[in-house]
């Protein structure tokens, strides 16, 4: 197990790396979850648009 010593005044933290790659992996799927959902709803708005005007 890697971790990572920190001392920040009388303050002793051990950080667990393999935990904060998780922790970072899981951001950067969340993060790429939420722009795929964002560019679904952009494209489904377009469409909605399209279709409408085609109706005028």
């Amino acid at each position: 197990m890697a971790s990572r010593t920190v001392i920040d005044g009388n303050a002793f933290y051990e950080i667990d790396e393999e935990c904060m790659r998780h922790r970072e992996n899981e951001r950067r799927r969340m993060e790429q979850q939420r722009r795929t959902q964002y560019a679904q709803r952009a494209e489904a708005a377009e469409k909605r648009i399209c279709r409408n005007r085609s109706r005028i």
